[in-house]
């Protein structure tokens, strides 16, 4: 896959976003889109680190009205519907390689 950084528009403005890792290390990524699956939400997301071309998606789990938590997704048929979806919202500004 082309380097996703290069083929978003760029004159849509990026949103980092930063989390604090189970080791207590701070990992930021680039916000890429927010996926409505099942009843759930998963955020898609790109890894700040220079070549990084492998999304991550985490699903969103509500705490209260104000917090979240942000979960690995462990279920492989999750991830590959939810991929699915970014795929098709982005099919006309990034090329995928299968």
């Amino acid at each position: 896959m082309e380097e996703i950084k290069d083929m978003l528009p760029e004159e849509e403005e990026t949103s980092i976003v930063t989390f604090t890792d189970e080791n207590g290390e701070d990992v930021s990524f680039e916000y890429l889109d927010c996926i409505e699956y099942e009843g759930k939400e998963y955020l898609c997301l790109l890894p700040e680190e220079e070549g990084a071309n492998e999304i991550v998606i985490l699903e969103v789990e509500p705490v209260d009205e104000d917090n979240e938590n942000y979960l690995t997704v462990e279920d492989e048929a999750t991830l590959d519907a939810v991929y699915a979806i970014f795929k098709d919202r982005f099919k006309d500004i990034l090329v995928f390689e299968d």
